[in-house]
Formats: structure tokens, C-alpha cells, sequence
């Protein structure tokens, strides 16, 4: 005998074709969504990540510009000391230049002439003083011009003057300093000069 399905089984079947539908699309669903958010979490986490190495460059940016300023201010420091130490040791070496220039103005002056002032402006020195006679100022600039330590002697002024019967010359003249910078042995040259 024959056996007649009388049910709706087309209806049956597609109803259960609906339902593996639903389920297969919930389920691919819930797996994008679970794709989505780890993928979002991710990229969350890495530009966290990211963020915090670009703060820890930045602080260490800061450090170093802070670095660099301090070195800027000890450059700074640094040549200003060495400015410092090149006027002292100029000044040192230059300390006993007036020692000897007194030295040989005093070897340079004859018998009968007094100093009465002497003035240095540079290398340019203005000495006035008062002398028995002119002859005796010639000779104060010969030995000026002969020296080691001094040039070019020019007379500016020079005045006679008759005081209680004894006949002066009141004089001025000035000369140009040489640069003995490292002579040290030059000194005893002229020993034998002073009148």
C-alpha cells in the first residue's frame, strides 16, 4: 500500500532551511561583532601604545632641550672665563712692562733734568718735566730714541724761564712705547747709558 505524507513538509523544510538561515547569519553575526570589537580593542591598545612612546619621546625631548640650554649657559660661561683669562694673562705679562719703562726712563735721563710729570695714554707717553738747559733735552731725546723700550721722541713745547737768576726750560715732549712682549733678555743692553 502506498503511504501518502498528507503534512506540509515543504512548509516543515523551509521553515528548518529559515532557522539554519537565522542561526548561520546570528552566528556569523556574533563573529563579526567579536572581529570588530578585537579588532577595535587592538587598535585601541596600539595607539595607547603608540601614545605612550610618543610621551616618553616628548619628556625626553624636553630633557635635552633642557640639556642644551644648560650647555648653551656653559658655553656661555666658558667663554666669558676665558675672556677673563686672557685679560689677566695679558695684564700679567704685561705687569712688568711699567716696571721696566720707569727703568729705562730713569736710565734715559741725563744730569740736570727733573721730571715732572709723565703720562701714558696706549702706547703713547706724554713726559713733561723742567732742564738745565736745552742741549741737556737734546740729549734726553737721544737716549729716548736709543732705547730699546721707547721711539720716535717728539718735543711739543719746550719754554724758557728765568727764576732768581738761573735760566730753565720747562719742556714738553712725548714718545712711543715699543711692544717688548717677550723680551726678557733684551734688558741689559743699555746698562751703560744713564749720565
Amino acid at each position: 500500500m502506498t503511504c501518502i505524507n498528507l503534512l506540509p513538509w515543504r512548509e516543515a523544510r523551509r521553515k528548518e532551511q529559515q532557522r539554519q538561515f537565522f542561526t548561520a547569519a546570528g552566528g556569523a553575526a556574533a563573529v563579526m561583532i567579536t572581529i570588530i570589537f578585537y579588532i577595535h580593542v587592538h587598535i585601541g591598545g596600539l595607539i595607547d601604545h603608540q601614545n605612550q612612546r610618543n610621551n616618553f619621546i616628548e619628556g625626553e625631548i624636553a630633557k635635552l632641550d633642557r640639556r642644551i640650554g644648560e650647555i648653551k649657559e656653559l658655553k656661555s660661561e666658558k667663554e666669558k672665563l676665558l675672556a677673563r683669562m686672557n685679560i689677566i694673562q695679558q695684564l700679567q705679562t704685561r705687569r712688568p712692562e711699567i716696571v721696566h719703562l720707569f727703568d729705562e726712563l730713569a736710565r734715559s735721563i741725563p744730569g740736570g733734568i727733573y721730571l715732572t710729570k709723565a703720562q701714558q695714554s696706549g702706547r703713547k707717553i706724554t713726559i713733561e718735566g723742567v732742564a738745565q738747559s736745552n742741549a741737556r733735552v737734546s740729549s734726553f731725546m737721544r737716549n729716548l730714541d736709543e732705547s730699546q723700550w721707547f721711539q720716535n721722541p717728539r718735543l711739543e713745547v719746550i719754554e724758557a724761564n728765568d727764576k732768581d737768576r738761573v735760566r730753565t726750560s720747562r719742556f714738553v715732549l712725548t714718545v712711543q712705547q715699543t711692544d717688548q712682549a717677550g723680551q726678557a733678555g733684551g734688558d741689559g743692553k743699555k746698562t751703560e747709558e744713564p749720565s
